[in-house]
């Protein structure tokens, strides 16, 4: 029991240690790029600093107050796990976002076009950190998590839908259609940035093991990771004895928990793993045609 419990709690402290470099990140392509530039970017980050740029209430304070009636929602659809790291993404965020603007160098490009690109790429590659260990930055996020757990619709498209609405209604507070375009231009760089990162969290591994010790990998497998095993039998055609195969489908971001635990129970054990195009059935995407 006690060695279970050690690489959970390994596991819980690098999810949020990622997710915490994620957010600096996020944050970072705001005070570096987009609020210097007095750019509109997507998302409640995006209607925080609109209503900083025309009323100087500080971030934070409005993207806290927005996020608290939507995580009360996602706790419920999405469960307290998720919910639990997006209180702890959003109280991190609210924090961050509160550090005075005057403490940063200022606008580091002087051209809002290549600011407001590298401030999408930036807080694209922020965001999709936060995603890929199953947790939000909350906003448009939370909306993008708890629709993509029932349609098989890409987290970047749904922001985007969300973001168009939100820079398209910031002309009547800002009223200048310069910065509206260069907030287009943002919200499209972290949406393409966003679906790169997760397209490939999300990608899909078959796993084969082959290990005497297959019960006590197969029992980790189905208890730790959650992930169905299918014992096959088999033949070692050089030494002509019976084998028994482990074949498993797991997320690939999955893949290194396992091959850890593989290697603590049997150094010698012999893994072959392939990318699979899709997956389909209990635990990963649905068929929706």
């Amino acid at each position: 029991m006690v060695q279970t419990k050690k690489p959970k709690l390994q596991s819980v402290i690098k999810d949020y240690s990622i997710m915490l470099v994620g957010l600096i990140l996020y944050v970072l392509s705001w005070n570096l790029f987009l609020i210097p530039s007095q750019i509109t970017g997507g998302g409640i980050s995006g209607l925080a600093a609109v209503i900083f740029y025309s009323t100087k209430i500080p971030m934070g304070i409005t993207y806290f107050a927005i996020n608290v009636v939507l995580i009360a929602i996602a706790l419920k659809v999405l469960g307290s796990n998720f919910g639990v790291k997006t209180v702890f993404n959003m109280v991190a965020l609210t924090l961050l976002f509160a550090i005075p603007q005057d403490l940063f160098p200022g606008a580091l490009i002087k051209d809002n076009f290549l600011a407001a690109v590298l401030g999408g790429m930036m807080g694209g590659v922020g965001i999709g950190i936060v995603f890929s260990r199953g947790g939000s930055t909350g906003g448009t996020d939370i909306i993008a998590m708890m629709i993509n757990k029932y349609r098989n619709i890409s987290p970047g498209r749904i922001i985007l839908y969300c973001d168009v609405i939100i820079i398209g209604s910031s002309y009547f507070l800002v009223h200048s259609i310069d910065k509206m375009v260069y907030g287009f231009v943002s919200m499209a760089v972290v949406s393409y940035t966003l679906d790169s990162i997760l397209s490939g969290s999300n990608a899909s591994a078959q796993i084969f093991i082959f290990s005497p010790k297959y019960e006590e990998i197969a029992d980790f497998i189905n208890t730790e990771s959650f992930r169905g095993v299918t014992v096959i039998d088999g033949t070692g055609w050089y030494t002509q004895q019976n084998v028994k195969i482990l074949m498993t489908i797991v997320r690939k971001k999955e893949t290194s928990i396992i091959f850890r635990m593989v290697k603590e129970i049997d150094p010698n054990a012999f893994i072959s793993m392939g990318s699979v195009m899709g997956v389909y059935g209990q635990g990963f995407d649905k068929l929706k045609v």
